[in-house]
């Protein structure tokens, strides 16, 4: 059953067109999922099926008697509304009942509850009431007292998904739903709208929430709309696939028009029908060998400042607001090139870990140590502060006209946005007609452009579009300084750290060894009532490999004696296996070697690399402390 036709749908600003003859249907039960890059048109495209933007031309067609609700990345909220009435300010009558019955209980009115329960009850609308609960505890809006003047940004856009989740829509549009909410929340989310029997369709970059939610993806590229029918992992081969012809019919083309050039330049005015015929096809040649294939590259080859021997150390950190622990007695030193991410539940303190480290916040006890050629690089949650009427260009000109990069290059303005996927035509626009995505891109920059050796990212993928997000991850895989992390994107924490810290609350920070992936099967494999406990947990030894099972509260641990001989024994050893390793390798290619001995060559090859793996991996776990 069609729930939404789209036909040869087109939309504009001025010259610049952001999509052409869009045609395309979403039928009941579906999940749609549309990507693109930044600037590219994906809200604009939702604004137009909902009316709120003009397009150009085309037609778009609703199935009659469904019910439509749109979640934007900015809800418009009555700021006079408390959170109930927002999230109830629809007008379906069982939710108006359910928030009259829940206006009774907080007014403690019995003759209002008793006529409320009576309906409640002749309605069949237990379960919704059911769900009300539900929605607003996971999204912690308990207290729906509050005015949304009040409310934080991120307690806004949860007030915005609780009152489209509360729709009962037949057909959900959602923008970035993911934004602002922590892990659990993400999850959560995850899981209903799977379940959900809504047909939806929405933009969002989480690449775990596509893969999971998804059943189809809506590539808005090139002005034109490419559809997928399958998940996220499905989109990705097949846009392999589909570049990768591209590509080819490219090549073919370019081939082609080269020597078609030279014969048109060749043939005299006169021409008869066969000519005339080869003439027309030259045309179709050269507009398919004149498409631009391009390429996402992010790349930034500054040259980052030596690191020393001390990185930071953090000495016995104590940290509280009134009766609100953040840290007590925390000790911790970092250590060359860490990758540590950082997660917890919102108001558990990461913001406050990161001022700590930066020095924009102090401790109430302890210190923090930071190394004589620390350089950090701080990427905030906070958008670009910078003068709406300037230039993109210009905003990069007042940090430096050229970049040094490493021996002795340097780099334009111009060149290092093209590095930061602007292209050339994009660098006289005014900051005002970015989108937020880039932005947010145009912010990072202006921090990597300090050559920082220490790199701090909070929520550095919010608003970025999962290309941008791709070629950022190349980046930071290739970054040799130390790295902090804060994100809810799981996709992106399991690519870029290797160790997390887990913010529980009340000062207690847990150390895992591993990505989140990794500390998520830990968790859903313990008992619930362990989970509730409040006492110590006993971790199992299968989980020890994930997690270190104390609290950070004491200082880095010293090497045993017996461990000091083992690691200075270990880096005797790995240096005679790479010999040997390197030996065998040439041997294999020694051509008057008989196959046997070639064979028994490569099976004590193998042995000796699983040998090496093993001696290297205990080096490691020992180094950590040495």
């Amino acid at each position: 059953m069609n729930y939404l036709s789209v036909e040869n749908l087109t939309k504009s600003f001025g010259v610049r067109v952001l999509f052409s003859d869009l045609t395309f249907g979403i039928d009941q039960g579906q999940k749609v999922a549309i990507v693109a890059k930044n600037g590219a048109g994906k809200t604009t495209l939702l604004r137009c099926l909902m009316e709120m933007e003009p397009y150009d031309s085309g037609r778009i067609v609703y199935r009659n008697d469904i019910r439509i609700a749109f979640m934007e990345q900015s809800e418009m909220l009555n700021p006079k509304h408390s959170i109930l009435e927002a999230v109830f300010d629809h007008d379906i009558p069982e939710l108006q009942l359910i928030k009259t019955y829940n206006i009774a209980i907080a007014n403690n009115d019995e003759k209002a509850l008793e006529e409320c329960y009576q309906q409640l009850t002749d309605l069949n609308a237990w379960d919704i009431e059911v769900k009300v609960q539900q929605i607003l505890s996971v999204l912690k809006l308990t207290d729906t007292s509050q005015k949304i003047e009040d409310l934080s940004g991120g307690q806004k856009k949860r007030v915005a998904l609780a009152k489209v989740l509360l729709s009962e829509a037949d057909l959900l549009f959602l923008d970035e739903p993911t934004n602002h909410l922590d892990l659990d929340m993400i999850e959560w989310l995850e899981s209903y709208l799977s379940s959900s029997k809504s047909t939806i369709l929405m933009v969002t970059h989480d690449r775990y929430f596509l893969e999971v939610v998804c059943d189809t993806i809506f590539e808005l590229s090139n002005e034109t709309l490419f559809r997928y029918k399958g998940n996220f992992s499905y989109y990705l081969e097949k846009k392999a696939e589909r570049e990768e012809q591209l590509h080819a019919t490219v090549d073919k083309a370019r081939n082609t028009f080269r020597k078609e050039l030279d014969w048109i330049r060749r043939q005299p005015k006169a021409r008869g029908t066969k000519q005339k015929a080869r003439v027309d096809a030259f045309e179709g040649i050269k507009t398919t060998a004149q498409m631009r294939l391009e390429e996402d590259e992010m790349e930034l080859p500054v040259k980052m400042e030596r690191l020393g021997s001390k990185i930071v150390e953090f000495h016995k950190l104590s940290k509280a607001y009134g009766e609100k622990t953040i840290l007590h007695d925390f000790s911790y030193h970092f250590q060359r090139k860490e990758r540590l991410g950082i997660v917890g539940n919102n108001g558990t303190g990461k913001s406050t870990f990161l001022n700590l480290l930066i020095g924009q916040d102090q401790p109430e006890k302890g210190k923090v140590v930071i190394g004589d050629t620390i350089v950090f690089g701080y990427y905030s949650q906070d958008l670009i502060k910078v003068d709406d009427s300037k230039k993109v260009i210009d905003v990069v000109k007042d940090v430096a006209e050229y970049i040094p990069l490493e021996k002795g290059k340097q780099l334009s303005a111009s060149q290092l946005l093209e590095r930061f996927l602007f292209t050339r035509d994009s660098h006289y626009n005014f900051v005002h007609k970015l989108s937020g995505g880039e932005k947010r891109r145009l912010k990072l920059l202006k921090v990597l452009m300090a050559n920082p050796n220490f790199l701090i990212l909070d929520e550095p993928t919010n608003d970025l579009d999962i290309f941008a997000m791709a070629v950022l991850e190349e980046y930071l895989r290739n970054f040799q300084g130390c790295l902090v992390v804060v994100s809810h994107d799981r996709y992106f924490m399991d690519k870029m750290v290797d160790h997390l810290f887990v913010f529980e609350g009340e000062g207690k920070i847990l150390d895992i060894v591993g990505n989140y992936t990794d500390y998520r099967k830990v968790q859903t494999n313990k008992p619930k009532e362990e989970k509730s406990s409040n006492t110590k947990t006993i971790i199992s030894k299968e989980d020890q490999k994930f997690l270190k099972p104390t609290i950070l509260s004491n200082e880095k641990r010293k090497l045993t004696f017996k461990e000091k001989e083992e690691l200075a024994a270990l880096e005797k050893s790995l240096v005679d296996l790479e010999q040997g390793k390197l030996e065998l390798t040439n041997s294999l290619s020694d051509s008057g070697k008989s196959n046997k001995e070639i064979y028994e060559a490569g099976i004590e090859l193998g042995k000796l690399v699983e040998e090496l793996d093993r001696q290297t991996n205990r080096w490691l776990e020992l180094s950590e402390f040495a």
